[in-house]
């Protein structure tokens, strides 16, 4: 069986659209030709791949995992491409990489402005995703590497530490709290909440807090960014929890910080690549970087 790589794309932009005419405008192919590269597809491999229902598509099982493979093939097309090019101009390549909030806004930007500026050639795509998202995207190709903080299952991932960071708490500076140096979090209950949002790890950190504590917790909104829950806090919306790195860059007047004394309060993020899988090139010296940096 001869698989062609460009029906292989195809395949992948509607998995990944949730719709052969979201598909067909993001490859710029006429819908009918796509649908008719799908069928091709499905006759050459004897089982149906998606699910057709009224409103969009899903794959098959079978459809999942040739996704999970016809992605392995695309990016290894491209790594070839790349290395090709090497020989002419040195180094170069593309990492797709996929990371959480927390090390996007405190230890990222830093380590891959240094990366760049060693191997200015190498492109990194930098997709913002919560922990649990990171680790499918790495187990499903569609990154090469993540970073996260926390995740259920780690199966088929080779995981490296990465930084550390300290949860605090942030209150408005008149706050009933603002006094305090060092508070645990369940003295915190009282008070309404401003919080990350559904799925993300640092909702499901408060939320086992609060259980454990066997108190209520008052969220009174869920952000997506730590600049919305800054802004929130500082209108007196409730109190929040971020790491204290991130604080600093929304620094100044108006707001209080308070050490957390949980030990959940300090968190290791982490570094996952698919188990067995080789790197390209450009991964691996991506991957070396942030380990260095981390070690560091």
């Amino acid at each position: 069986m001869r698989l062609n790589l460009y029906s292989l794309q195809l395949f992948v932009a509607v998995v990944e659209e949730g719709t052969i005419a979201a598909a067909a405008e993001r490859e710029h192919i006429a819908t009918s030709a796509l649908s008719k590269r799908i069928s091709e597809l499905e006759r050459q491999v004897g089982t149906p791949l998606l699910i057709r229902r009224a409103r969009g598509v899903e794959p098959t099982e079978a459809g999942r995992n040739l996704a999970r493979g016809a992605r392995q093939l695309l990016h290894n097309a491209e790594a070839l491409a790349d290395t090709l090019v090497d020989h002419a101009s040195g180094a170069a390549g593309h990492v797709r990489l996929a990371a959480n909030l927390s090390s996007i806004t405190q230890f990222l930007p830093g380590d891959l402005a240094r990366f760049a500026r060693q191997h200015p050639r190498v492109q990194i795509d930098l997709e913002e995703r919560v922990s649990s998202v990171v680790t499918r995207l790495v187990l499903d190709n569609a990154a090469d590497i993540g970073i996260f903080t926390s995740a259920l299952d780690l199966q088929g991932l080779t995981v490296f530490p990465y930084r550390r960071d300290r949860m605090v708490l942030v209150v408005p500076a008149a706050h009933p709290l603002a006094g305090h140096r060092a508070l645990a979090y369940a003295e915190t209950l009282a008070y309404d909440q401003v919080g990350m949002h559904r799925g993300s790890a640092g909702n499901e950190m408060l939320m086992r807090a609060a259980t454990a504590a066997n108190l209520p917790l008052r969220m009174r909104f869920q952000v997506t960014s730590y600049d919305a829950m800054v802004a929130m806090v500082k209108a007196g919306f409730g109190v929040g929890v971020m790491p204290g790195d991130a604080l600093a860059l929304y620094a100044g007047d108006g707001l209080a910080t308070i050490a957390l004394t949980d030990g959940w309060a300090s968190r290791e993020l982490k570094i996952c690549v698919r188990a067995g899988d080789g790197l390209p090139s450009a991964g691996r010296l991506l991957l070396a970087h942030l380990q260095a940096a981390a070690s560091h």
